[in-house]
């Protein structure tokens, strides 16, 4: 599901990333820590196809991203990927349930409806389903965002920090629903996160932690 070989990323007229090898198996689940500014949010675009590496291996769900064309990359992100980016992006022109369909409209598939409903239901926010973004609480913004990412049953779910506008009581509904849908879809999990609520819901997860520092540009 996920490799990653002497992988760098450098930010223009920045500091170079260095992340470290590692390997996860399809289904696992991984939390992904480290301090602020060691390239969480990065790692997690690098995954999504979403920034391009300047050195290294990179292969995620059945795609070598290094040799990938940006339209290969762009079928297989809304094929095989769930992306629940820390910006959540939601359409302020659409209501909830509009930009839940939307990973069904940009490929061209009729819109499963049923399972929009589920998971709305399920996320506790099917009363917001007219609603437009504006309409509703930064924490109701990223369940949404979080059922979108569900809703068309990805091979990986990608989340970067889903947990950090939620209560006590939200964030075990949350997680709970991304394990079961993860589950039930055989779907691995990379969850990046500073919340320790995280860790102590899931003590089973595979830990991959970034702690090298910003280094100057790898040759």
């Amino acid at each position: 599901m996920l490799h990653l070989r002497g992988l760098t990323y450098r930010y223009r007229q920045g500091p170079t990333l260095a992340f470290p090898d590692f390997d996860a198996e399809p289904g696992e689940r991984i939390v992904l820590g480290g301090p602020s500014g060691s390239g969480k949010s990065t790692l997690i675009a690098l995954c999504a196809g979403l920034l391009s590496s300047q050195s290294g291996e990179l292969r995620v769900a059945g795609l070598d991203l290094a040799r990938a064309s940006a339209s290969e990359r762009d079928a297989w992100r809304g094929a095989r990927l769930g992306v629940v980016p820390q910006r959540l992006h939601l359409s302020a022109s659409l209501t909830v349930a509009q930009n839940l369909a939307l990973p069904f409209v940009s490929v061209g598939e009729p819109v499963d409806r049923p399972r929009l409903r589920m998971l709305l239901d399920a996320l506790d926010i099917g009363a917001l389903a007219a609603r437009r973004p504006h309409e509703i609480s930064v924490g109701q913004a990223q369940r949404v965002a979080l059922a979108r990412a569900l809703v068309r049953r990805p091979a990986l779910l990608l989340v970067d920090e889903p947990t950090a506008n939620l209560d006590d009581d939200a964030v075990s509904a949350v997680l709970a629903l991304v394990e079961t849908c993860a589950r039930d879809a055989g779907a691995g999990l990379l969850v990046a996160t500073h919340d320790t609520r995280v860790t102590q819901t899931w003590p089973q997860a595979r830990a991959l932690r970034l702690t090298r520092p910003l280094t100057e540009p790898v040759l």
